[in-house]
């Protein structure tokens, strides 16, 4: 699975709107917006604060297949 399609489900999953799903991960909305459209890619520091968010919250993104 895609880092943006992660991003996506993860987002859907839980209802969330980029701009709530920002907030949580305490990001800007212009940077889920580029994270869900493919454009960039996060930081290590990001993806490790989405994947803590992912388990936190029981929402089945396995480390290894966000690439």
């Amino acid at each position: 699975m895609n880092f943006c399609d992660a991003v996506k489900k993860v987002r859907e999953i839980k209802g969330y709107s980029q701009e709530q799903l920002a907030r949580e991960l305490n990001v800007s909305f212009a940077t889920i917006n580029r994270w869900e459209n493919g454009k960039t890619e996060p930081s290590r520091l990001a993806l490790k604060n989405f994947l803590e968010f992912c388990k936190l919250h029981k929402v089945d993104v396995l480390e290894e297949d966000v690439k």
